[in-house]
């Protein structure tokens, strides 16, 4: 009695691009640090053809197929999270944050007909692509099953575990991804249909052990328990394949195989019953047994038809119920019971649906691996935000810190006032104050950086502009033709449609007018200080510049004037430890990344605002506690210099020209300080026009893309319309 399996046929789809769109939001959503968005692009592809050969191409029963469209399927799970291809209304285009893919698939089971062609489905869903390419792995696991040789060992137990597993895909789909979408879907993918096709996977996968166990010649009873399960499972997967919505979409071979295994194999466990029976001297029940199998065995050929050869079969049953009948005649006389009255058969239930593992192919490697999901992106988005407001609110803290002193010892002329008490040299520190500023370019660095302001902030504003101008441009287009067609006119309103584009560039217009404020109090500054600028950077000039005034040598070696040298020394001091806690500061880097992801596996969420602010307080607290110490010593230390100043000046005998020399040192000493402010201020507002225009450039194009597909889709709308009113008219 030869067995063989059914299969389950694959769905074939069409080819689609999953290059650009994936790309596309890739540029759109994604951002960071060595230009990684282009870095994608060859695994886009790799991608792309990994579906072609997955999907389109012919697979053989083969474990190199079955590998191949588990790998395509492992790698679609992997970038579930991280390039989710969306499920929006069709007659609306996709917005940049979306990745629109239609995917086609047609039902496995219809072979079309000849004029109306085969069922089919279109769906813009990452859902549905997964759902149909793990059902070409369950049918393409029970091909590989019905390809064994089911009279070798290997043949049997890889059956076996074939249909096991393709048991779990379809139980799988049934119960965890079809139901959103039983609306919509072919019928291969209906609940009825999976749960069909796995309860068959699990009978056959039964049949598989069972004939192992008899090739192993083990126990009757044992034998003739798995041969009931299988036929419990044949029976169940009977009834299911009956169901009148299947119409005659299952091959024709199926209800009879089904049938014909049921009544077979419950034969087959009366049949080995009769010879635990035999073995028993229970001859009466072995008649009973093999009189009963013999019509169970008939009954399943005669369901069975062509699809299955039972003569072998039922002629055993026959020579051994007829030789059994003969012994009991002559010999033994034993009452054969009626059925009814007999032992009921046992069950051994060990085919069972195996659950899905994950990922499905033991080889396989994310091509997106380093593209962290896009819940984790936005954490880390987020994080990154919350990272420079602490940054910027630190470093401030300091700087500010550091101007208020600067700005007083300026007020008080020092360290000038006790390096000049010649009253002819050029202080030294004014000195230095000047090579500093010539290091760094002095006024020429500073005009050059003032005159590229107004050109940097003028095309941030000419891109922003151009950007809200497409989008004002085509809303009121679309507002013009709600207005004409009324409730005819039936798209989503681009005003409500552009609502995240227009926050998005209200937030950039907020911006760029604080960075238009922040420019005019740059400029104030400049010109305040501009002529003793430009002075420090001409040390020759400095002598005839400054006021003399009469000689005060008598301080030089005074207690006063030693206190404040000390004291000066100790705000050089402040300074320098001030620059290493900025630079730790803007420094400081940690990967909370993998916290993201750990709390993504576990919780299915990221709670972006507990740990990132838990992170950063483990991070930055040290630094904070420095600044806020620093500045403490500089509210002490700043209270001694002006006590000892006090005293100097009390005993400093001041005349007029020593007061105007004072006081053009103090301007110098501003100078100097104002110029280091200014240089950061402007090279920082050179880069932040720079990176803004990166930003603003990227919005542009995003609000230029959706425009184009809005206009495309209103051109199309349109003339469905004016074609509906002129056949309206018409008739």
């Amino acid at each position: 009695m030869a067995s063989s399996f059914l299969s389950v046929p694959l769905k074939k789809s069409s080819e689609v691009d999953l290059v650009k769109p994936p790309e596309k939001f890739i540029k759109n959503t994604y951002s960071g640090p060595g230009g990684t968005q282009d870095d994608f692009v060859p695994m886009l592809k790799e991608l792309d053809k990994l579906r072609d050969s997955a999907t389109c191409k012919t697979l053989d029963r083969h474990d190199s197929s079955l590998e191949l469209i588990q790998k395509y399927y492992d790698q679609l799970c992997a970038i579930e999270a991280k390039l989710p291809i969306t499920e929006n209304q069709e007659d609306e285009p996709p917005t940049p944050y979306q990745i629109r893919v239609n995917f086609t698939w047609y039902d496995a089971f219809d072979q079309g007909m000849l004029f109306l062609g085969k069922m089919k489905k279109t769906m813009s869903s990452g859902d549905y692509e997964r759902m149909c390419v793990l059902f070409n792995i369950g049918a393409l696991m029970s091909q590989i099953a019905a390809a064994q040789n089911l009279g070798a060992d290997d043949g049997l137990k890889n059956a076996a575990k074939y249909l096991q597993q393709a048991a779990g895909v379809f139980t799988h789909i049934k119960e965890s991804m079809a139901g959103p979408f039983q609306q919509v879907v072919t019928p291969d993918l209906s609940l009825e249909m999976l749960s069909t096709l796995s309860v068959v996977m699990l009978a056959q996968a039964q049949e598989a052990i069972l004939l192992k166990s008899i090739q192993d010649k083990m126990k009757e009873v044992i034998i003739a328990k798995l041969s009931m399960q299988a036929s419990d499972l044949y029976s169940d997967a009977m009834k299911q394949a009956q169901n009148p919505h299947f119409g005659d979409l299952l091959p024709k071979e199926w209800i009879p195989t089904l049938a014909g295994k049921q009544a077979m194999y419950h034969a087959q466990a009366e049949f080995y019953m009769s010879l635990l029976a035999k073995k028993n001297k229970s001859i009466g029940e072995e008649i009973a047994r093999l009189k009963h199998a013999l019509e169970l065995a008939k009954t399943g050929s005669s369901r069975a038809g062509s699809t299955m050869d039972m003569k072998d079969f039922i002629g055993k049953l026959q020579r051994a119920h007829d030789s059994a009948d003969k012994d009991n005649n002559f010999i033994y006389h034993d009452r054969v019971p009626e059925l009814s009255n007999l032992p009921a058969i046992g069950r051994a239930v060990v085919a069972k649906a195996l659950p899905l593992s994950k990922p499905m192919n033991p080889k396989f490697t994310d091509l997106f691996e380093k593209l962290v999901p896009l819940a984790v992106h936005q954490a880390l988005t987020g994080y990154e935000a919350r990272k420079a407001d602490v940054v910027n609110r630190e470093v401030g803290r300091l700087r500010e810190a550091t101007q208020l002193m600067n700005s007083v010892l300026a007020s008080l002329n020092l360290p000038a006032a006790i390096e000049d008490l010649s009253g002819d040299n050029v202080p030294q520190s004014i000195l230095e104050k000047g090579t500093a500023i010539k290091e760094r370019g002095g006024i020429d660095k500073i005009n050059q950086l003032i005159q590229d302001l107004p050109e940097l902030l003028q095309r941030n504003k000419e891109v922003l502009d151009e950007a809200n101008r497409v989008l004002d441009e085509e809303e009121k287009t679309d507002s013009e033709l709600r207005a004409n067609f009324k409730e005819r006119w039936t798209r989503t309103a681009s005003a409500q449609l552009y609502s995240p584009l227009r926050a998005e560039g209200g937030k950039y217009q907020s911006i760029l007018d604080n960075a238009i404020h922040a420019d005019t109090i740059v400029r104030e500054k400049y010109n305040k200080h501009a002529e003793n600028i430009t002075l420090l950077c001409k040390p020759e000039d400095l002598p005839g510049k400054i006021p003399s005034s009469s000689p005060a040598a008598a301080l030089q070696g005074s207690k006063c004037v030693t206190d404040l040298r000390q004291l000066m020394e100790e705000v050089e001091t402040i300074k320098a430890e001030r620059d290493v806690i900025e630079s730790e500061i803007k420094e400081a880097k940690t990967d909370i990344s993998s916290k993201f992801l750990s709390a993504l596996a576990q919780d299915g969420v990221v709670n972006e605002e507990n740990l990132s602010v838990g992170e950063l307080d483990r991070m930055f607290g040290p630094l904070q506690k420095q600044v806020t110490e620093s500045v403490s010593r500089q509210e002490g230390l700043m209270n001694k210099i002006q006590t000892a100043n006090t005293e100097f000046c009390q005993q400093k005998q001041a005349s007029g020209s020593a007061n105007q020399r004072e006081e053009k040192l103090k301007d110098l000493a501003a100078a100097h300080d104002a110029f280091m402010e200014l240089l950061g201020n402007l090279e920082e507002g050179t880069k932040f026009y720079n990176e803004l225009l990166l930003l603003l450039v990227k919005f542009q194009t995003k609000c230029n893309d959706i425009v184009f597909a809005r206009k495309t889709e209103k051109d199309e709308h349109l003339k469905d319309l004016q074609e509906n009113i002129a056949k309206q008219e018409k008739d």
